[in-house]
């Protein structure tokens, strides 16, 4: 079997490539933007901008291959404010280009479709745990790119019967993760006040939003099992099934603090709309595949932290 992941430079990526290395017997390609570095001995690296339709119908051609895993994206909410077309671009036209090539070569490979649990948008209390079958009512751009990235992805697996599989990710965080992400962040600052003798001041945004956390070594594996037993044209939502407070996390790295650092509510890491609460329900992957989490909350922020400790010696 042949497995391509389309945007393997970023975060999920890396890991991606390392799981099925050590997991799955498959021939395995990866692309990455030009300008981007993706070091591996276990993939074939190609270029490719999902943008540039005949820089991707060369590719495929090329690869022929039998999984497509879609992880490009412009996954951050903060930037999809302060730049939606960006975001509008790769989220929704570059996965229609992808679909459109695939359809018009004729390959039949499986696609696995990321999106993100922020599709589900504002949703009321009686509605968490969130089911895939719950309305999407998005409540930032991110959110609305991915909820339409989904219903292309269905609406081209039932009028041109392409075998895409759709996920709902929720947040999933880890060692290397940019600190765009609240939790590198956090982590981030404590290791470079450790580090560099900063003013002890970690600065925050919203502390009471509630969110649906996975080390993103599960999630990969999960990704691995639903591209071989997910159902064509169905969604699946990937996450821990229980939300934590931002601050409780917040709490927990500050535990791990050599030093004690005090917290500041910063008004530009504040968003102009924040949904309460994302929980996931997660019984449709674990009727489909077995699989739970493995990795405990402790041990993803204790190596995200030394990571960052790591980084913070070389600046």
């Amino acid at each position: 079997m042949r497995a391509l992941i389309i945007g393997a430079a970023g975060f999920v990526g890396k890991y991606l490539i390392q799981h099925i290395h050590e997991t799955y017997d498959w021939e395995l390609y990866a692309t990455k933007l030009a300008h981007e570095t993706l070091d591996t001995d276990h993939a074939a690296v190609y270029d490719l901008n999902i943008m540039d339709k005949d820089n991707t119908t060369a590719v495929l051609k090329e690869i022929a291959p039998d999984y497509i895993f879609y992880l490009a994206a412009q996954s951050s909410v903060a930037l999809s404010w302060k730049n939606p077309e960006l975001t509008v671009d790769i989220n929704i036209k570059g996965c229609l280009n992808l679909f459109n090539v695939i359809r018009e070569t004729g390959q039949k490979p499986r696609i696995l479709c990321i999106g993100s649990g922020e599709e589900y948008g504002y949703i009321r209390p009686d509605q968490t745990p969130v089911r895939e079958d719950t309305p999407l009512n998005p409540g930032n751009i991110y959110a609305a790119t991915k909820a339409c990235q989904n219903m292309l992805g269905a609406i081209y697996a039932r009028a041109y019967d392409l075998d895409i599989i759709l996920v709902r990710a929720f947040n999933h965080i880890g060692p290397e993760q940019a600190p765009i992400f609240v939790v590198s962040d956090f982590c981030r600052q404590v290791a470079r006040i450790e580090k560099l003798h900063l003013e002890p001041v970690i600065h925050v945004g919203n502390l009471e939003a509630r969110r649906d956390f996975t080390d993103v070594r599960d999630v990969v594996r999960a990704y691995g099992l639903l591209i071989q037993h997910g159902e064509k044209g169905q969604t699946y939502n990937i996450g821990s099934g229980h939300a934590v407070r931002i601050r409780s996390i917040l709490d927990n790295i500050l535990k791990l603090s050599s030093v004690p650092i005090r917290v500041e509510v910063d008004p530009s890491r504040l968003r102009p709309l924040d949904i309460p609460v994302i929980e996931a329900d997660i019984t449709r992957l674990q009727s489909c595949v077995p699989w739970k989490p493995e990795i405990p909350m402790e041990q993803t922020l204790t190596e995200t932290l030394d990571y960052w400790r790591q980084e913070t010696r070389s600046e």
